[in-house]
C-alpha cells in the first residue's frame, strides 16, 4: 500500500509539474497576445454601449439658445392713432388740460428685429418601451462579446500548446539526427582507417562520405524547423522570436494524463462557449421580435422650459418664462412597414434556432472526431515505442556482429537507420498524443479559464 501511495504522489506531482511550466506560458499569452487585447477593448467597447443604453432612462437637459433680425416684409398697421386722438382731445376739452396727449399711429412687423430666445430644455421619457428593449439587448451584446472572448482564449490555449509541443518535437529532432550525425562520422573514420590499413573497402568510405551529407542534410532541416516552430510560438506569445523558451516540460507525465483520457478516466468538460453564444443570440432576436410587436404601445415624453426671450436683448420679469408640456407619440399607419418588419425578426429568430441545431451536432461530431484521434494518436505511439525497441535490439546486434566480421558495413548502416527512423516516429507520436490532447481539451472546453 505504501508503494502504490508512493507511486500516485510521484504521478501527481510529475503532472503538476509537467503542467506548470504549460500552464505559465498560457497565462502569459492571455496577458500579452494582440489578437486577446483587441477582443477585450471591443468587450470595453460592448460595455459602455451598454452603459449608454441604460442612461436613456435619465432626464436630457440642454441649453438652446437663438438669435433672429430681420427687417422688411409684412406689415401689419394700427390705426391707434385715429381711433384715440378724438377721444383725447374730447377729455382735454372737458378737463381743460393737456392731461392726454395725442399719439401716432403704428405698424407692426411680421420679421422679429433683434429677437432672441435662450432657454434650458428638460426631456424625459415616461412611456417608451423601445428604450426597455434596447437595454436588454445591450446586456445580450455584452454577453456575447464576453463569450467572444473566452472562445478566442480556447483557441488561443490550443494554440500555444501545440505550438509548444511542435517546438519540443522539432528540438528533440535536431538531438536525434545530431546523434545519427556522430554515429556516421564516427562509422566514416572506421573506414578511412580499414582502408588506410589495407583491410576496408573504398566503397565502404564513399557510402559512410554519403550518409554523413544526408545527416547533415537532416539536421540543418531540423534546424530549421526547430527555429521557426520557437518563432511561431513566441509570435502566440507577443515576444521576440528568439526569446528562450523553456524546454523543461515532463512529456512522460502528459502522457500518462492523456493514457487516462484515452482509457475514459477525464472529465467531459463544460459547454461549449459557441453554443451560448448562440443561445444568446437566439435571446437577442427574441427581444427584437417583441420590441417589434410592440410598435402599436404608444410613446410619451414630457419637457420643461425654462429661459428668457425679448427683441433688444433686454432681460427682466417680463422676458423670464416656463413652459411645461407633453409630447405623445401614436403610429396610425406606416404602410405595413411595422408589419412586415415583424415577419422578419421572426425569420431571424428561426434562423438562429436552426443555426444552435446545426452547431450542437457538429460540435458533438468535432468532440468525437478528437477522441478517436487522441486514441489513433495513442496507439501508433504503442506501436513506436514497440519498433523502437526492436530497432535498438536489432541496431546492437548488427554492431556486434560488424565488430566482430560477420555482418557488412551496409547492415550496420541499415540498422542505424531504422534506429533513427524509430527514434523519429516514437517523437513525433509522442507529441501527436499530446497535440491531440489538446485539441480534446479544446473540443470539450474542459480547460478553466481565468476569471
Amino acid at each position: 500500500m505504501r508503494t502504490v501511495l508512493i507511486l500516485l504522489l510521484g504521478l501527481t506531482v510529475g503532472q503538476g509539474m509537467a503542467q506548470a511550466v504549460l500552464d505559465r506560458y498560457v497565462n502569459e499569452g492571455m496577458e500579452s497576445n494582440l489578437v486577446l487585447k483587441q477582443r477585450h477593448v471591443s468587450l470595453q467597447k460592448a460595455t459602455y454601449a451598454l452603459k449608454s443604453a441604460r442612461s436613456m432612462y435619465l432626464p436630457i437637459v440642454a441649453l438652446q439658445a437663438g438669435y433672429q433680425t430681420a427687417d422688411g416684409g409684412r406689415n401689419i398697421p394700427l390705426p391707434i392713432g385715429d381711433m384715440l386722438n378724438p377721444v383725447y382731445r374730447t377729455l382735454n376739452e372737458l378737463t381743460g388740460s393737456g392731461n392726454f396727449p395725442e399719439i401716432e399711429n403704428e405698424t407692426i412687423n411680421f420679421l422679429p428685429k433683434n429677437y432672441y430666445d435662450a432657454h434650458i430644455r428638460t426631456t424625459m421619457p415616461l412611456i417608451n418601451t423601445d428604450i426597455g428593449h434596447n437595454k436588454r439587448i445591450h446586456e445580450q451584446q455584452l454577453q456575447l462579446s464576453e463569450l467572444d472572448v473566452d472562445i478566442y482564449k480556447r483557441e488561443l490555449i490550443k494554440e500555444i500548446k501545440v505550438a509548444y509541443f511542435n517546438y519540443l518535437s522539432a528540438l528533440r529532432a535536431t538531438d536525434i539526427y545530431r546523434a545519427a550525425l556522430d554515429l556516421a562520422r564516427e562509422g566514416q573514420r572506421t573506414n578511412e582507417k580499414l582502408v588506410e590499413n589495407g583491410k576496408g573497402l573504398p566503397a565502404y568510405v564513399l557510402r559512410s562520405n554519403s550518409e554523413v551529407a544526408e545527416s547533415e542534410a537532416k539536421l540543418n532541416d531540423a534546424e530549421m524547423k526547430a527555429r521557426n516552430a520557437r518563432a511561431y510560438f513566441n509570435s502566440l506569445l507577443n515576444r521576440t522570436e528568439d526569446a528562450a523558451v523553456d524546454t523543461s516540460f515532463d512529456h512522460e507525465a502528459a502522457l500518462m494524463r492523456a493514457a487516462s483520457i484515452v482509457h475514459g478516466d477525464s472529465d467531459t468538460g463544460g459547454e461549449r462557449e459557441e453554443l451560448k453564444s448562440l443561445s444568446t443570440a437566439i435571446d437577442i432576436r427574441s427581444t427584437m421580435l417583441k420590441m417589434d410587436r410592440q410598435f402599436a404601445v404608444p410613446k410619451l415624453n414630457a419637457f420643461l422650459d425654462l429661459g428668457s426671450q425679448s427683441e433688444g436683448f433686454h432681460f427682466n420679469g417680463q422676458t423670464r418664462y416656463y413652459m411645461a408640456g407633453l409630447q405623445l407619440e401614436f403610429p396610425i399607419f406606416s404602410g405595413n412597414r411595422n408589419k412586415y418588419k415583424i415577419q422578419q425578426s421572426r425569420l431571424d429568430l428561426q434562423d438562429a434556432q436552426l443555426q444552435l441545431a446545426h452547431a450542437k451536432q457538429q460540435l458533438q461530431l468535432s468532440s468525437s472526431v478528437a477522441y478517436h484521434n487522441l486514441r489513433s494518436a495513442w496507439k501508433n505511439y504503442q506501436s513506436a515505442k514497440s519498433q523502437l525497441d526492436a530497432a535498438q535490439a536489432y541496431r546492437r546486434l548488427i554492431t556486434k556482429g560488424y565488430q566482430a566480421g560477420s555482418n557488412s558495413y551496409i547492415e550496420t548502416v541499415d540498422a542505424r537507420n531504422q534506429y533513427t527512423s524509430a527514434s523519429m516516429a516514437v517523437l513525433i507520436n509522442t507529441y501527436q498524443v499530446l497535440s491531440a490532447a489538446a485539441s480534446l481539451e479544446r473540443e470539450q472546453a474542459s480547460y478553466p479559464l481565468t476569471p
